[in-house]
């Protein structure tokens, strides 16, 4: 049986170096986790225990495919406590995941065969959700002077949409307020839709992220509870749209999802209640951010943009190897360390290139910290 071209995407490199460690613990061995953007906390308790009083007495069947009102109205009060906005809940649509909001996004926005450009590095299922969709990713090659983000002088000329995200993955940079609206109406004054990743937010560390629809409401902005409330594999996100957009996503959504998982929803009603238990999260991230600035440099990884938000410090490593996969492999096998190699990041320049995630308890950062100044401090001798 033949298989389409539009199947044909790469792989995530990083789900590939979580086998491979799983492998080398199942051998016996202890590994370092710095390979995985997962935080290392369960949902948050009143999250959990939610759920469990839910199954004693919910049937938890299908909701209507937007979502919860309960937690559609609850995540339009998180907008107006974090960014002071008044977001119609309406306009909310709770998804499986920030990837099913992703698909319904890229479906509702783009035509088969458009052109639509990001920033590399950026988060590699970007691409491959737009290549499975018959669409044409354009990469745009940031700077380190730029902070690895975006400017509107490189939207290519004929795309059709731009994706940003602030605080991004892999290198945890945010744009700041200008930064964002030169992007906003460069997109407005071309025609150009702009999909913002906020699935970060709430993980900032010296200035609060700014949310694209401070700026505008004729954009795309897509959330999860998989990072900042700590429930990743729960598969529960949302996205807010513009009200004229709402009806065609409800449509997309009801043949595609049905809808969200109706017990993930309940939990995540919830978790948006845990303020205090996710600040204390949030707390440790910080207290392993500054362990990363210190240990890295001090191991050989110095080249990197210091991240403003999300757990993830992006380094480039062309002084050291044009093959990350091989480096990160070797860093695996010798130090019992995982790491993401850059290709899943930035195509081009990704071999030259490591991710490091620091979401894990800080015990474990600050060993793996040592574990690779050892490694880089035997590389160096030998």
């Amino acid at each position: 049986m033949r298989l389409s071209r539009r199947s044909a995407v790469d792989p995530f490199i990083v789900m590939d170096v979580m086998e491979a460690a799983r492998r080398a613990e199942a051998a016996g061995r202890r590994i370092i986790h710095m390979e995985v953007g997962q935080p290392g906390t369960p949902a948050p308790a009143a999250a959990r225990a939610a759920l469990a009083r839910a199954l004693e007495g919910n049937p938890l069947g299908y909701t209507v495919a937007l979502g919860l009102p309960a937690l559609r109205e609850g995540i339009a009060a998180l907008y107006r406590r974090r960014h002071g906005l008044d977001i119609d809940p309406g306009r909310i649509v709770v998804t499986a995941g920030s990837s099913g909001a992703f698909l319904l996004a890229f479906t509702a926005l783009f035509d088969t065969g458009e052109r639509v450009a990001l920033g590399a590095p950026g988060y590699p299922s970007y691409r491959q959700i737009l290549r499975a969709l018959g669409l044409v990713p354009v990469e745009i090659g940031t700077t380190m002077e730029n902070r690895l983000q975006p400017r509107p002088g490189e939207i290519p000329a004929a795309a059709r949409g731009l994706i940003v995200a602030s605080p991004a993955n892999p290198s945890g940079t945010m744009l700041g307020r200008d930064e964002l609206k030169a992007l906003v109406e460069a997109c407005a004054g071309r025609g150009i839709a702009l999909i913002s990743d906020e699935i970060y937010h709430g993980i900032e560390y010296e200035t609060a992220a700014v949310s694209a629809l401070e700026i505008s409401d004729d954009v795309y902005v897509i959330n999860s509870f998989s990072k900042y409330f700590s429930m990743t594999g729960w598969r529960v996100g949302w996205m807010v749209v513009p009200e004229s957009h709402v009806r065609s996503i409800e449509r997309l959504a009801q043949n595609m999802f049905i809808c969200a998982p109706h017990a993930s929803q309940l939990a995540a009603l919830a978790a948006l209640e845990c303020e205090d238990e996710l600040q204390a999260n949030l707390a440790v991230y910080r207290e392993n951010r500054a362990l990363m600035m210190e240990g890295l440099p001090r191991a050989g990884f110095g080249r990197i943009a210091p991240p403003d938000g999300a757990f993830y410090f992006y380094a480039d490593v062309s002084e050291i190897t044009d093959d990350s996969r091989a480096l990160a492999a070797a860093i695996l096998e010798q130090a019992g360390v995982a790491l993401t190699p850059g290709l899943d990041f930035d195509s081009r320049r990704g071999a030259r290139t490591l991710r490091f995630s620091y979401a894990g308890r800080t015990e474990d950062i600050a060993e793996g910290l040592a574990r690779l100044q050892a490694f880089m401090a035997a590389l160096r001798g030998g």
